[in-house]
């Protein structure tokens, strides 16, 4: 069995959520949108609402991850960490790519969730948007390595 960390920095999420949030209300164009930048965008008086989706998003990744989990912190802390443990035919060069899509899932699973109260439609878009991220993360942890044939030492 291989062991693997990966870590979401919770500010880093922010960011990204108040930068995908600002940009989709700035995009947004005619006269019913005339103020959807201030609709749409993330604020630091949305931060007890965010906290929310950060938690929920945290249960749903530990939840998904439930057939590897070793260990798993951060729900209430500044970054969610876990530990899975993994077939000893998992590719380890997927580890990056599986924490970058995390991260994207993240993200996108606060974005929807905001979308719900701020954008209605736009929100099942980012919804679909949240569970691919997820499915991706997943398939990259099932994804095995083709076993290597050993030659036959005379």
């Amino acid at each position: 069995m291989i062991e693997i960390s990966l870590k979401v920095d919770k500010a880093r999420v922010y960011n990204e959520v108040a930068q995908t949030t600002g940009y989709t209300g700035a995009k947004m164009t005619g006269e019913e949108n005339e103020d959807a930048y201030d609709r749409i965008l993330t604020t630091d008086e949305d931060a007890s609402q965010l906290e929310r989706f950060w938690v929920e998003t945290c249960n749903t990744a530990t939840e998904k991850f439930k057939p590897f989990l070793l260990s798993v912190s951060g729900r209430d802390e500044d970054s969610y960490e876990v530990e899975l443990e993994l077939s000893s035919a998992f590719d380890v060069n997927l580890r990056d790519s599986i924490e970058s899509s995390l991260f994207s899932f993240f993200v996108t699973s606060i974005v929807s969730k905001w979308f719900k109260i701020a954008n209605k439609g736009e929100s099942d878009s980012a919804v679909a948007d949240a569970v691919g991220m997820m499915e991706d993360v997943l398939r990259k942890i099932y994804y095995r390595k083709k076993p290597k044939r050993v030659e036959p030492v005379d």
